[in-house]
């Protein structure tokens, strides 16, 4: 029996050229990945290739022990393994599950051995990378220069782009190694959100209520580098839920 892909839950996936995803679909298989299951450690060789179908990974930078923060995130739009992409076979930074996911993984040798064999597939791909990298320029940006509810507000809505529903499953300590402050902040950060009808706040759970809200409060930190990976991979069909 012919394997099957489920064309609508990872971007990427759904948009390679068929003769692309054949490389690429035997050696495919799905895998449930729990809460801060390490996806690539820095420094150290990357053994797979994840294509998230659900939920949320986190790249993460550090600079010592319990001295780090969030460079990225990766949700169905994108994969790990960047680096393989590039030519290199060894990760540059930390890269965990922030939310439980389904995913894609497929070997690390088998995935070089398609980009190897395909003229296309790596060109499509490096176009990936790229808006990836202008994700992680915006964040350093925002995180220089704008307010933690500014980073704040920017950092649910890219969560929000990603998850079916409304609702994100995260910790006030997690949160503080997101966007690099910290505990305390963040709990100000989240209670003024909530004065502001925008989320509601509960113990390990944010709401999203009022996404204009936070796109408003985000300041121009929300919105570019979404539009770059529009232009770069093509429109993407991303339909959060709205509460009233």
């Amino acid at each position: 029996m012919d394997r099957q892909i489920e064309p609508n839950k990872n971007e990427l996936l759904r948009r390679l050229p068929p003769a692309d995803l054949n490389l690429l679909v035997p050696h495919l298989r799905d895998t449930f990945l729990e809460l801060r299951s390490p996806l690539e450690t820095a420094g150290k060789p990357i053994d797979y290739v994840y294509f998230p179908q659900s939920g949320l990974a986190s790249v993460v930078a550090k600079k010592r022990a319990n001295v780090d923060a969030e460079v990225g995130i990766i949700g169905f739009e994108g994969m790990t393994g960047s680096a393989l992409v590039m030519g290199d076979d060894r990760a540059t930074h930390d890269c965990f599950i922030q939310m439980t996911s389904e995913a894609m993984m497929i070997e690390a040798a088998k995935f070089k051995n398609a980009l190897d064999t395909s003229n296309t597939l790596r060109p499509f791909l490096l176009r990936y990378v790229h808006a990836f990298h202008i994700q992680a320029t915006y964040t350093a940006l925002i995180n220089a220069r704008s307010k933690i509810e500014e980073r704040l507000a920017r950092w649910l809505l890219m969560c929000d782009d990603r998850i079916l529903g409304n609702r994100l499953g995260i910790t006030h300590e997690f949160l503080s190694v997101m966007l690099g402050v910290r505990r305390p902040g963040v709990t100000i950060a989240l209670q003024g959100l909530e004065g502001r009808g925008f989320i509601q706040s509960r113990r390990g759970e944010v709401v999203i209520r009022n996404r204009k809200g936070l796109i408003d409060l985000a300041d121009g930190g929300y919105g570019e580098s979404e539009a770059e990976y529009k232009r770069l991979m093509g429109d993407i069909e991303i339909q959060p839920q709205i509460v009233a």
